[in-house]
């Protein structure tokens, strides 16, 4: 057993002294082969590592050998591995705090984080008895100790900063936040990337990964013009061979184009699957509202899951802007009865709604700039400008 072991420390040793961050990163990796090696799952591993290692890289690795241990208990003990992964990252940010202007061990810092993350969601889906997120959140803490280490780093020149390892923690800072679901944690790293001198310098992949998470957070935040040009950025910047990652982005950026008033070309939805937003679409553009309320009743699930059900139920107002656009353009007055609108509705197959219903929709339309006038209620009408009364839907 001895032997395996003092062989995984030597190259251990050996890429540390090399200042080799990868193959480092990589021998302290969950998804290494060395993780089938029997003779290195060790429940107390100190004594070993510590006759070859210096503090505190033997504690990034007793710890990462107990993580073995654990996983590989008859079933896994995803919480002590847990906690093991969590005390490896401590000692990270210790070595990052020892190696003042060299950022080598950027890679290590990465796996050590990737790994902690991937132990936390285990966690979340295995064990009992936390509340569902308190486990990411705390890994998300460990994280952000790394994350100030490297923000705090403006000694070093700017290809030896730890800067450079910033994107890549909010990365995976952003994963964790939108998986339990606190959007307002995104504001401060964000803050922090925009106001880095070299933000253009960081890996093309990073970029693309942030983009889409800042997109998707400005989505939420109803910044539909700045969603549209993060995800833009993502999706024209991401490789086609990385067709289901394509595929995720078109998910939020399609829906929000839409609401600017850009539709889909169908033969981008069919490559990636998408046709679902292709029939919304037609819906849409004929203004037809119990065809597109049949449509999203139908993809109930597959909105609520993505994450855009909320999204899509907005562009039901554009359905009926695109609607009462053709009463306008049939009755060719600027004054138009209000019974012509619930009318229109019935026609379209809408029939559970009132004159009240049809006027509160009105009201909407005319407060969110959809429709230029106002409603005469003595007259029961519809007042509105001579002046481009269905303004047109794209936002500059």
């Amino acid at each position: 057993m001895f032997g395996t072991v003092n062989n995984y420390l030597s190259g251990v040793l050996r890429a540390a002294e090399d200042y080799d961050g990868d193959n480092l990163g990589t021998l302290l990796s969950l998804r290494d082969v060395h993780v089938q090696n029997h003779n290195l799952y060790i429940a107390q591993p100190e004594k070993l590592v510590e006759r070859m290692l210096k503090s505190p890289l033997d504690e990034v690795v007793g710890s990462h050998l107990k993580v073995l241990y654990y996983l590989a208990q008859e079933p896994p003990n995803y919480m002590d591995a847990y906690n093991h992964q969590a005390a490896s990252c401590s000692a990270v940010v210790k070595l990052l705090q020892q190696l003042k202007d060299e950022n080598w061990c950027l890679p290590l810092m990465y796996r050590v984080c990737l790994d902690l993350r991937y132990l936390a969601q285990a966690c979340e889906k295995h064990c009992r008895g936390f509340t569902p997120g308190h486990i990411l959140e705390k890994a998300a803490d460990c994280m952000m100790a790394c994350f100030r280490v490297c923000a705090a780093d403006g000694r070093a020149s700017e290809e030896e900063t730890k800067r450079l390892g910033m994107m890549n923690l909010v990365n995976q800072l952003f994963k964790i936040y939108f998986r339990i679901n606190k959007l307002h944690l995104c504001k401060p790293l964000i803050r922090a990337i925009d106001n880095c001198a070299f933000k253009e310098s960081f890996p093309l992949p990073e970029q693309i990964t942030y983009k889409y998470f800042v997109g998707r957070r400005a989505m939420f935040d109803s910044n539909y013009r700045m969603a549209v040009d993060d995800l833009s950025y993502a999706f024209t910047n991401c490789p086609d061979r990385f067709t289901s990652n394509k595929r995720l982005i078109l998910i939020y950026l399609v829906p929000v184009k839409m609401l600017l008033g850009y539709l889909p070309r169908k033969s981008l939805l069919e490559r990636y699957d998408l046709l679902l937003f292709h029939d919304l679409a037609v819906a849409l553009k004929a203004g037809n509202v119990k065809k597109f309320d049949e449509i999203v009743h139908e993809q109930e699930l597959v909105l609520i899951r993505s994450g855009i059900y909320l999204l899509v139920e907005k562009l039901k107002f554009i359905v009926y802007r695109n609607l009462f656009k053709k009463v306008f353009a049939i009755r060719r007055t600027h004054q138009l009865d209000m019974g012509d609108f619930l009318s229109a509705l019935q026609f379209v197959g809408v029939t559970d709604v009132s004159l009240d219903e049809t006027h509160c929709i009105i009201a909407n339309l005319i407060y969110e700039g959809k429709i230029k006038g106002y409603i005469s209620h003595a007259h029961n009408k519809l007042v509105v400008s001579k002046q481009n009364p269905f303004p047109p839907l794209i936002l500059t």
